[in-house]
């Protein structure tokens, strides 16, 4: 006879099926209904909760127990369930027809849809939504990180009347620390103590990102079972995305130890990872109403947002320290000085914005060190596990040894290493080192779980005592921070410039042509970086002047645009100057329909340098489309006239003219779009802007210094923007299917929203050529549009087979030299990427069904 031996360790608590426990909380009911709505799990309570004499019966249709009025709201936003762990919500809702009203909630679950009750609070969601805007008006008084989730502990505790609030943030070996609180008085502070990663188990965190809150009413109520507990499929329910999800019965265990009636959990989610909980503890059951839960979850994704920008204005800080650095080092090392020799001046510049006790340089194979470093010999034992790292790629660690057995021979002098690769091959090296810390960390209780043996074997206890429990922790130094690891890769690009411009390029060329494309890939990076970053504040700044989504989109969606077209027209070039003129006629037609017969402008052509294009772009946008909606092109009648003048020392003067349109009256408030007009030129060009707001119409003059100009002869002759929109009144016959071929996923929803916005029946959306082709060959569509650059393939295959057949297909891009192409694939025409809604509009137009 042999006996089977389970390890029970740490890693146990993982593997809990936390999401599929059978039961729920009795503070409300669950019902699961099938795609026919015959209900297929079942809580029993349901009758209880409901006030229903008949019991819940499985397999009995939805409508046996609810109204049908109940049923078509439910079935109504069920149709609106869209996206995974999406829930839905109703409140004060008659199931019944009896007058009693419940809040609801509705989420898919597999093959199913959760539908859970609870009995409403009159009148709450609305006073719980309008206390949030006095609670976020305190959070916006506060710009560093540590002051915001102070205000937000105490805020937030006041609101829900709450003995205890926790601010729980996650460090990065997944333990945690509670960087503030907010408590009744007579209660102990858990402040500053840290909880290990096993604390939380990692399918814990995992459901803390899908589902924000967690509510423990009472941590002595007897769960409800859930009938069957075991579908037909063999599968138990997914509580996943459930409220009402009973509690596992460790971490009741867990909040018992811990003398907590009642918990709850709020997610603060950064970048979509989980940077930290609000942590709730009541030492009494509490439940809480449905909508004010709802109202903590807004709180939790606006306050995310809120210490998103903390975050940001805080690293903001740092790297703008950081680029003082890469300006002074790029000044201060002098051409023909190699690197080594250039390390007394690195170092104290370095110094400046990231910490350190030591460097080194590894260069030519010659190597040199300052402060608190390892010697040469040292240094070349952990060379060959430097060198098969990945390539290029920065190497931040507080515990060297820890990962290089090999670096324990200096781990006394240098325990911390920032290694920033300097070169691909050979591998050279610039490495920040700091000298070893004796690091007393204070736990809440021993951090490893003890075992527990009894009459079933060994398992994992709670623990049971939260004393401050500390632990010495030697051979580590201080962690560098995601901020500095940030700015070492800056650094990383600063010296490679530094590189590049010492070396002889007679003696080094190959390898200066790598590193010269290693720059402009970084280059590339930094770019891209700040084209997200001005994106991020456009959607920022822009929020306040949306009354809805729908506004707001469209807000954003003419901004970028806008900014698009200012890229297309300088990377025709080669991103040399622009015409001035291409602009405000790229905006007329994009934003006008067919008023730009009554935009007319005047005055020689000036050519735009790149650097201020972008510039008059967003004020161009701003205006005209300010101009489109409330000025002189908001109705029949009125007319718009742009006079651009050569002053005597250069300058560009534009002169914005309104007139015969509806009388002015000027803005009650300043909003983002007011602040790009009046702001942009004179902040980012040192040029000049103003603006009138006369009650026959807005006049405004901008001036752009002459650095940014430059002048080609077109003669005064007026030049009216005569060119009419392509934008159509009306479509056509519309395509009944249409094939989208997109490999990014969140450009193939908004199409597909778009698509079925203007009426199309049926969109078929695949990302690769092969299921395109399968697709096309089970029904062929009316019309496709295919994005031509597929990651690694394109959709030249696709374009043939559809050319094959005879369907009209339009090709999707961002490059612009597929212009060429579109008579050779049979293309009916070219989107330029990214486009929107009134470029569909035109697809759907050109749109001619086959006889």
């Amino acid at each position: 006879m042999s006996t089977a031996t389970t390890t029970v360790d740490l890693g146990s608590c993982d593997r809990e099926p936390i999401h599929q426990l059978g039961a729920i909380q009795p503070f409300g009911a669950l019902i699961a209904v099938n795609a026919d709505w015959f209900v297929a799990h079942y809580s029993q309570n349901c009758a209880q909760v409901l006030g229903r004499e008949e019991p819940v019966e499985l397999g009995m249709p939805l409508n046996r127990l609810l109204t049908d009025g109940a049923i078509q709201r439910l079935r109504s936003l069920a149709a609106m369930i869209g996206l995974t762990d999406q829930v839905k919500r109703l409140f004060g809702v008659d199931l019944l027809g009896d007058g009693t009203v419940f809040d609801c909630a509705l989420h898919a679950s597999g093959n199913f849809l959760v539908l859970e009750i609870e009995r409403h609070v009159a009148g709450d969601i609305d006073r719980q939504l309008a206390a949030l805007r006095p609670v976020m008006g305190r959070l916006d008084r506060y710009d560093d990180v540590g002051g915001l989730v102070e205000e937000a502990a105490r805020q937030l505790r006041h609101s829900l009347e709450i003995d205890r609030l926790m601010v729980y943030r996650f460090h990065d070996d997944l333990s945690g620390e509670v960087i503030a609180e907010a408590k009744r008085p007579d209660l102990e502070s858990f402040k500053g103590l840290r909880y290990p990663a096993s604390d939380i188990p990692s399918q814990a965190r995992a459901l803390y990102v899908r589902n924000r809150f967690r509510i423990i009413s009472d941590v002595d109520a007897e769960p409800v079972p859930i009938e069957p507990g075991i579908s037909l499929d063999g599968e138990p329910l997914d509580l996943s995305m459930s409220t009402l999800r009973a509690v596992s019965p460790i971490h009741i265990e867990y909040l018992r130890n811990m003398g907590v009636g009642a918990s709850l959990s709020v997610s603060i989610i950064i970048g979509g990872k989980l940077w930290g909980l609000f942590a709730c503890h009541h030492y009494s059951p509490k439940v809480l109403p449905y909508s004010q839960r709802t109202a903590i979850e807004l709180f939790s994704e606006l306050f995310s947002l809120a210490l998103d920008r903390a975050i940001s204005r805080e690293q903001a800080s740092v790297r703008e320290q950081g680029r003082m650095v890469h300006d002074r080092l790029m000044r201060d090392i002098a051409a023909g000085v190699s690197l080594s020799e250039s390390l007394p001046t690195l170092d104290p510049l370095i110094q400046q914005v990231i910490a350190h006790d030591g460097a080194s340089i590894f260069m030519d194979d010659v190597y040199d060190n300052r402060g608190a470093a390892p010697n040469e010999e040292e240094f070349r034992a952990i060379l060959p596990s430097l060198n098969a790292a990945a390539t290029s790629r920065l190497l931040a660690t507080h515990a060297l040894a820890e990962r290089l057995p090999k670096a324990s021979l200096f781990a006394d002098r240098a325990a911390g290493a920032l290694v920033i690769p300097i070169s691909r091959t050979p591998r050279d090296y610039f490495v920040l080192w700091r000298k070893p810390l004796t690091q007393v960390v204070t736990w809440a209780g021993n951090p490893e779980k003890p075992l527990e043996f009894g009459p079933n074997g060994a398992r994992l206890t709670p623990r049971k005592s939260f004393e401050a429990w500390q632990e010495t922790v030697e051979g580590r130094a201080s962690p560098w921070t995601e901020i500095e690891r940030q700015i070492a890769e800056s650094l990383r690009i600063t010296l490679l410039e530094i590189i590049l411009r010492v070396t002889d390029e007679a003696m080094q060329e190959r390898a200066r042509s790598q590193q010269q494309q290693e720059l402009l890939i970084a280059e590339l990076n930094h770019r891209v970086r700040n084209i997200l970053n001005l994106i991020r504040g456009l959607i920022n700044q822009s929020r306040s002047e949306a009354k809805d989504i729908e506004s707001f989109a469209e807000i954003i969606g003419g901004r970028i645009s806008s900014l698009a077209m200012a890229h297309d027209n300088i990377t025709k070039g080669n991103w040399s100057a622009a015409p001035l003129s291409e602009l405000i006629e790229s905006e007329a037609q994009a934003y006008l329909a067919g008023k730009t017969d009554r935009v007319e402008l005047r005055g020689p052509e000036a050519m735009i340098s790149p650097e201020a294009y972008t510039v008059l772009a967003l004020v161009m946008h701003e205006m005209i489309t300010n101009s489109a909606k409330y000025g002189s092109l908001s109705d029949s009648s009125g007319s718009l006239s742009i006079d651009v003048a050569r002053q005597d020392n250069g300058d560009l003067v534009i002169d914005w003219c309104e007139s015969g349109g509806p009388p002015v009256k000027p803005p009650q408030r300043r909003g983002f779009g007011s602040t790009i007009i009046d702001r942009s030129i004179p902040y980012e060009l040192d040029g000049e802007a103003s603006v009138e707001y006369r009650l026959e119409g807005v006049k405004a003059r901008f001036c752009v210094p002459a650095r940014f100009v430059e002048w080609k002869s077109r003669g005064t002759t007026p030049s009216p923007t005569s060119t009419k929109s392509n934008l159509p009144e009306e479509i056509g016959e519309l395509p009944q299917h249409v094939l989208l071929v997109e490999d990014s996923m969140i450009i193939a929803l908004d199409t597909e929203d778009c698509l079925r916005d203007l009426g199309v029946g049926k969109i078929s959306v695949e990302s690769s050529v092969a299921t395109a082709l399968d697709s096309i060959r089970k029904e062929a569509p009316d019309l496709a549009i295919l994005d031509y650059n597929l990651g690694k393939e394109s959709s030249e295959r696709v374009a043939q087979e559809l050319a094959s057949l005879g369907v009209p297909f339009w090709l999707a891009t961002g490059y612009g030299e597929m212009k060429d192409r579109l008579e050779e694939l049979g293309a009916s025409g070219l989107l330029t990427k990214p486009y929107g809604r009134q470029e569909l509009v035109r697809v759907l137009t050109a749109f001619e069904p086959l006889s």
